[in-house]
């Protein structure tokens, strides 16, 4: 990719403003010059960032993780105490590193017939476009990358429907053959390497997942098209859409929209680059089964899903999993918890650099911090270390610089199967469907796993995930075992340990009004979650509901960012009255309301 860092300033900033009058350097491509297949990587590059920023932002707000800041952004969104500053970047990256390219790139592969290039574009607008309206409601749609710099407003279903005439366009267009003059799409192609049919096969399973999100509104609601669509879409875990990160030491170039490396994975960006972010105990019971009604067995993946650190006992090193914080039930955010602990080579022990007794206990907490080039790595290894070697944290598999970015993977093809025929009331089809979702997460973990060069790392939890322990879990009581044992939470339960850090746990979790328990008859489908125990008075004029069953309890969007409340407040408004009230991020997207 650094062949084309100097190209992507010029690129973006020529496309996005045409009315620069320049002169053309033929060593640095403009919106003329650029090639498709100097287009394409980036355009999907700053989807996938906006994509990522905006799945660990809903993180905070799911329950995932949270920070040990109350005050920083993403501090307050894990108070549900939500501010502007945490809704800009993937409206950013999305508009100013990927969506405003995306007609230049149409228009220059077309008139080359390349067509596979044509095909991306269409699925890449649609997949940004969604996430849009799936974060902010309404937007600029039809109106929006014009020469309008105060574009008109569409509605989230207008948006919706666009976004899926986009999918179909693009089947077309993939389905065409391009001609040996064009340029070859493997050249292009950063995400599936040229791989038509798994294009093919993301567009069938981003339709199942959209048309899944319309389960609250009975007269759009067709479960066949999703199954429909479901048999078109990757089948096994080699099929998925996946892409793959580098830990390079030589990476310090940066993101001119964040100053953020390229390489590293986008989750690693924004959930590990400091050593802000701390697993919830909601989170880590889902994996160890101790929810309420939960079967204890604790999941064999969860030492690779919560990080560790190595603490001497009895004069040996060993490690030892994260204590997750409770933001649920405990005041601890409140007491200045948790503390930031440091180690000491020379001691070989933990320290909290404060007075305060309570927090002295503070070094159970570890960090989800992982290294790369530009937090201090001298080589591949990502795993956190003090310079006597002891590690400090092992980070987690979704958020190491070269963990991968799971864009549509077979797992979550298989939890929408078990939901819809669920939903159909074939338990038996959905309890085999629920069982191969499971089994389908920890073979795609591994499917990463094996990759990882094992030999030079003292991280434990870069070794894929024994089989045995796989084979004992799946026979366990923490995996349904025949159709009447089955549940929607159970489905649910385990859709979200394999979309762990990804957007589309927030979307499941609004349709299913969080812990409400109100929708469908299915009960509570994700026990013991809550608002968190600091919510308080500020909150409450963002997020009023005083009843779970009352919408407006739960966070339910993000506000439109400044440049559209501040720039485009007239369109803004007109579209709806109220997207500047306070209690903005308590009213439902479109989608996520029965009528």
């Amino acid at each position: 990719m650094k062949k084309i860092l100097i190209a992507l300033v010029a690129l973006t900033l020529t496309s996005c403003q045409q009315w620069l009058n320049v002169n053309v350097n033929p060593d640095v491509p403009n919106n003329e010059s650029a090639t498709v297949d100097l287009r394409l990587p980036w355009i999907e590059y700053y989807y996938l960032y906006s994509w990522g920023v905006a799945s660990v932002r809903s993180s905070y707000v799911n329950g995932t993780i949270t920070a040990n800041s109350t005050t920083t952004a993403n501090g307050m969104l894990a108070a549900w105490n939500p501010v502007a500053t945490s809704v800009t970047t993937p409206y950013q990256n999305w508009f100013i590193g990927a969506a405003c390219n995306i007609p230049d790139l149409i228009s220059k592969a077309t008139a080359e017939q390349a067509w596979d290039y044509v095909g991306a574009a269409y699925t890449i607008r649609a997949m940004g476009y969604m996430l849009m309206t799936d974060w902010y409601g309404d937007m600029p749609y039809n109106d929006a990358v014009s020469t309008s710099i105060t574009p008109a407003y569409d509605s989230g279903q207008t948006i919706y429907n666009g976004c899926l005439s986009d999918l179909n366009k693009a089947l077309s267009y993939f389905n065409k053959t391009q001609p040996a003059t064009a340029t070859n799409f493997a050249k292009g192609d950063s995400w599936n390497e040229g791989n038509v049919q798994k294009w093919i096969k993301l567009i069938h399973g981003l339709k199942a997942r959209w048309f899944l999100n319309l389960s609250k509104k009975t007269s759009m609601f067709q479960p066949d098209s999703i199954l429909n669509e479901l048999a078109l879409a990757p089948q096994n875990v080699g099929e998925s859409i996946i892409v793959n990160h580098v830990n390079d030491p030589t990476d310090l170039a940066r993101n001119f929209t964040t100053g953020d490396s390229y390489k590293t994975s986008v989750i690693y960006d924004y959930a590990a680059w400091s050593d802000g972010a701390r697993i919830t105990k909601w989170y880590m019971d889902l994996l160890t089964n101790t929810f309420t009604g939960g079967s204890g067995v604790v999941d064999p993946r969860t030492n690779w899903l919560v990080p560790s650190a190595q603490f001497t006992i009895n004069g040996v090193k060993t490690f030892v999993r994260d204590v997750p914080v409770d933001v649920i039930n405990s005041n601890i955010r409140l007491s200045s918890g948790p503390m930031l602990s440091t180690y000491s080579p020379t001691t070989q022990k933990w320290y909290i650099n404060t007075t305060n007794t309570a927090r002295l206990g503070d070094t159970v907490y570890i960090s989800l911090k992982a290294l790369s080039a530009q937090t201090g790595a001298k080589t591949s290894e990502s795993t956190w270390q003090a310079t006597d070697g002891t590690v400090i944290s092992t980070g987690t598999f979704y958020t190491r610089p070269e963990s991968p970015s799971h864009i549509l993977g077979y797992p979550e093809m298989c939890f929408i199967k078990a939901e819809v025929l669920f939903r159909k009331g074939d338990k038996a089809g959905a309890l085999l469907a629920y069982q191969a979702g499971i089994k389908a997460h920890m073979d795609l973990m591994n499917l990463t796993l094996a990759t990882y060069n094992t030999s030079t790392s003292i991280n434990p939890y870069k070794q894929p995930i024994p089989q045995s322990a796989i084979s004992a879990f799946m026979t366990s009581a923490a995996v349904a075992q025949t159709p009447d044992q089955l549940t929607m939470a159970k489905i649910m339960q385990q859709k979200f340990i394999a979309l762990s850090f990804t957007q589309q746990n927030w979307n499941d979790m609004r349709r299913f009004d969080y812990s409400a328990g109100d929708i469908g008859g299915y009960g509570v489908v994700y026990p013991d979650f809550d608002r968190p125990y600091e919510f308080g008075a500020t909150g409450a004029t963002k997020i009023p509901g005083q009843s779970k069953t009352d919408p407006s309890y739960w966070f339910r969007r993000m506000m439109l960012p400044s440049a559209e409340t501040v720039y485009n407040s007239k369109n803004v408004l007109l579209d709806n009255p109220h997207a500047l009230d306070l209690s903005i991020w308590s009213m439902p997207v479109w989608w996520d309301t029965a009528n």
